[in-house]
C-alpha cells in the first residue's frame, strides 16, 4: 500500500490584532531576522512591527519586494540573508513574498515565517513555491523538506485589504476539496509526496463547507472593514484549512489549468485564484460532475464575484490557439492534471474549456445571474 503523508506549519496563529505579537513569536525563532515586504504593505506594518520588535528587543531590518517570486529574486534573497548574517526570514503581504521566502530561507538554511496581510490564497502554509518568470508565467514548483516555521496573520489587516483578496482566496480554496476529491479518487499523489491522507481529505471539505457557508457575510465583512465570525472562518478556510488541504490531500486538473492560463496575455492581471475558479469548473466539466453539483457551482462563485467564463479571463471560443496552448501545458508530463482518477489529453482540458462558456452563460441566465464582463489584461 502506497503511503500516506500530511504535512502542516510548525505554528499557525489568526485573530483580530496579532501582528503586534510577531515579535514574540519570531524571538523564538532567531535574534535576527530579516523582513521582506513591498512599499505599500510595509507602509501599512511599519509601526506595529516596528513597537512588536522594539518591545522584544529585535533590530527592524527590512527589504523591498517586487511583484513575483523569480529565480532572481528568489537568489537575491539569499545573498541579503548571507551578507547580514540572518537567522530567520519574514514575508509580509502576499502569495509571491511568500514564496520567495520560502525558497530563499530553504536555500539559506534558516527558519522562515509567512505573515500575510490578506487571505488571498493558501500559500502561506505550504512547504512548497511557486516560481514566475518577470511576466508572470509559471515556471515550476520549488518543493522543501519542511512547511514554515511560523504562519501569522491579523484578520483586521484582511478586512482592511481591498474586498477582491479575499474573494482571491475563496476561488483559490474552493479548488481544495475538488481537487482532493479527484485524487482521492485516483492513484495520484500529493505534494507532499504520499497518498491524501484522512485528515487531509477532511480538513479540504470543512474548507469547502464554510466556504459554501460563510464566503459571502465574510465579504460583507470586509466591505465594511470588520472582523466578525463569518470572517474568521473564511480566513481559516482560506488559508489554513485550505492549505493543509491541497498539500496533503492533492492537486488536479484545477490548477494545472491555471498553471497553463498563466500563459495567455488576455489573462494578465487576473489573480491567482480568479484563474483557479476558471480550472475548477473545467475540472467539474472534465469529470462528468452531476450537473446539480456544476450549476450550483456556477451560482455560488457568480455571487461571490468569481469569474466562471472564459468572457471574464479575457479569452473566447474563437480564442482557439490561445486555449489549445492552455490545454497543451496544463498537460505537460509532471502536471498535476495527471492526478486525475483518469487518463486526461489536452483534446480533452481543450473541449472542456470550449464547454465553459455556454454552460456558464446559460446558467446564469435561468438563475437571473447578470452577465459576464469582459476582463481587458492591463
Amino acid at each position: 500500500m502506497a503511503i500516506s503523508v500530511l504535512y502542516s506549519p510548525a505554528r499557525y496563529v489568526q485573530g483580530k490584532g496579532a501582528m503586534a505579537d510577531l515579535g514574540s513569536y519570531l524571538k523564538g525563532l532567531g535574534s535576527n531576522p530579516l523582513i521582506v515586504s513591498d512599499e505599500v504593505v510595509w507602509n501599512i506594518v511599519k509601526e506595529t512591527v516596528t513597537t512588536g520588535f522594539t518591545k522584544e528587543g529585535l533590530e527592524v531590518t527590512r527589504v523591498p519586494f517586487g511583484t513575483y517570486a523569480t529565480p532572481k529574486a528568489v537568489d537575491d534573497l539569499v545573498e541579503t540573508i548571507a551578507s547580514g548574517k540572518h537567522d530567520v526570514i519574514v514575508a509580509i503581504g502576499g502569495g509571491s513574498a511568500i514564496d520567495a521566502v520560502k525558497a530563499a530561507g530553504h536555500l539559506a538554511g534558516i527558519r522562515w515565517a509567512s505573515v500575510p496581510t490578506a487571505a488571498s490564497s493558501d500559500a502561506p502554509t505550504s512547504a512548497l513555491s511557486v516560481i514566475y518568470t518577470e511576466e508572470g508565467e509559471f515556471i515550476e514548483y520549488r518543493f522543501f523538506p519542511h512547511n514554515p516555521d511560523l504562519v501569522l496573520i491579523d484578520t483586521q489587516l484582511v478586512a482592511n485589504a481591498p474586498v477582491k483578496f479575499l474573494v482571491a482566496g475563496v476561488g483559490d480554496a474552493l479548488a481544495t476539496y475538488l481537487e482532493a476529491r479527484a485524487t482521492m479518487r485516483g492513484q495520484g499523489l500529493t505534494m507532499a509526496g504520499g497518498r491524501p491522507t484522512r485528515s487531509a481529505m477532511a480538513l479540504a471539505e470543512l474548507s469547502w463547507d464554510l466556504l459554501w457557508e460563510y464566503a459571502l457575510p465574510a465579504i460583507d465583512a470586509v466591505a465594511s472593514k470588520t472582523v466578525t465570525p463569518a470572517l474568521e472562518a473564511v480566513v481559516e478556510a482560506n488559508t489554513l484549512l485550505s492549505g493543509l488541504g491541497f498539500e496533503s490531500g492533492g492537486l488536479a486538473a484545477a490548477h494545472a489549468i491555471h498553471n497553463g492560463l498563466t500563459a495567455a496575455p488576455q489573462t494578465h492581471g487576473l489573480t491567482h485564484g480568479q484563474k483557479v475558479n476558471i480550472g475548477s469548473l473545467t475540472q467539474l466539466i472534465l469529470e462528468g460532475a452531476p450537473t446539480h453539483e456544476i450549476e450550483d457551482f456556477i451560482e455560488f462563485t457568480t455571487k461571490v464575484g468569481l469569474p466562471n467564463t472564459l468572457t471574464e479571463i479575457g479569452l473566447s471560443n474563437e480564442h482557439t490557439a490561445e486555449l489549445r496552448a492552455v490545454a497543451e501545458a496544463a498537460t505537460v508530463e509532471g502536471e498535476t492534471i495527471h492526478a486525475m482518477p483518469f487518463p486526461v489529453t489536452a483534446d480533452l482540458v481543450f473541449d472542456a474549456l470550449l464547454a465553459v462558456e455556454s454552460i456558464s452563460r446559460r446558467v446564469r441566465a435561468e438563475r437571473g445571474l447578470p452577465e459576464p464582463v469582459l476582463h481587458v489584461a492591463p
